[in-house]
């Protein structure tokens, strides 16, 4: 029910503006932690364990506040409890804010407002986009939206389908712990400074904790593709090549079902960085391409969330024969 709530509450309402959200305490607190690191702490090694420190400590207090939050109000009443769980789980998935981003910058491409979709691409990205041409900032879109499809979707609900084996914690927790982990790679993860050894471990454990998600993704969207050997072939041929473990074979695996070819020359302020190819160049990327990334996400989110319910049923009649 927590699950399935949770899709709903994604899909009809997503993450309105200016609501309490569970992201923004998170980034609130490493943005005061961090602060307080680099002023306290100046040795390399000092800043390494400090990033640990702050990885493990934001991970697991999410998790745990997330508990307690549900267990709280449960015993309040069960339904109080189901409801906490449902909020908390919904604010983990990103599936309407990704298809409204995505439209936010398709909306001024459409009336050829290209100085309006730069700034709008700006919101999304951190690469430069002043200078970006309409083709660029469709594969700017397309490469956000393939790698948000998994850190922003498939991986909170990945971990959720795993709190249902793991009913003593439960699902929002779960997902809430993967969610912490994201936004500390999102804010700190990066090898320039001064997140050069503050941000090593949380990009480290973002980066084990959707390993697994991602190939799950790429997976189930080469057999929804209805051409899984070439779909996969393609991945294992360009993903290894990203600098990236995920978002090489997340981006990979869109492009080679949608056909079209990413990676290139990013200016990322000023200096310019080369990503590996990733598909083969058979049509161009147009608006077509973005919607379909996003109703492919959709598709594969459903599939999911299907094998979880269902997995709810048959445990629910085994126990119920018991």
């Amino acid at each position: 029910m927590i699950l399935f709530g949770a899709a709903l509450v994604d899909f009809w309402v997503g993450d309105p503006w200016g609501w309490p959200h569970p992201v923004r305490g998170m980034g609130l607190v490493i943005q005061a932690t961090t602060t307080w690191i680099r002023l306290s702490c100046s040795h390399p090694r000092s800043q390494r364990i400090a990033g640990i420190v702050l990885g493990l400590g934001l991970v697991g207090g999410s998790a745990a506040l997330g508990w307690l939050l549900v267990r709280g109000a449960g015993r309040i009443h069960p339904l109080l409890g189901e409801g906490m769980g449902i909020i908390l789980l919904a604010s983990c998935f990103a599936g309407r804010s990704l298809r409204q981003a995505a439209e936010s910058v398709l909306g001024p491409l459409a009336l050829q407002d290209l100085p309006e979709a730069r700034n709008r691409l700006q919101l999304y990205v951190g690469r430069d986009t002043g200078d970006l041409s309409e083709t660029e900032v469709l594969r700017a879109l397309l490469e956000t939206v393939a790698e948000n499809s998994v850190d922003g979707v498939m991986g909170p609900l990945f971990f959720a389908l795993l709190g249902l084996g793991w009913p003593a914690l439960g699902s929002a927790p779960l997902a809430l712990a993967y969610k912490a982990a994201s936004t500390l790679d999102s804010m700190v993860g990066y090898r320039h400074q001064p997140y050069t050894y503050l941000g090593w471990f949380s990009a480290r454990l973002e980066d084990g904790l959707t390993w697994l998600p991602c190939r799950a993704t790429v997976a189930t969207l080469a057999l929804l593709s209805g051409q899984p050997r070439r779909v996969w072939r393609l991945c294992c041929r360009d993903a290894p090549a990203d600098p990236s473990p995920n978002s090489g074979w997340s981006e990979a695996a869109y492009a080679a079902i949608l056909g079209v070819q990413l990676g290139g020359v990013n200016w990322y302020q000023g200096v310019a960085r080369l990503k590996p190819p990733l598909g083969d160049p058979c049509r161009p990327i147009t608006p077509i391409q973005v919607r379909q990334a996003l109703d492919l996400t959709r598709t594969c989110f459903l599939f999911w969330l299907s094998l979880g319910v269902l997995y709810c049923v048959y445990h629910h009649h085994d126990w119920g024969g018991l």
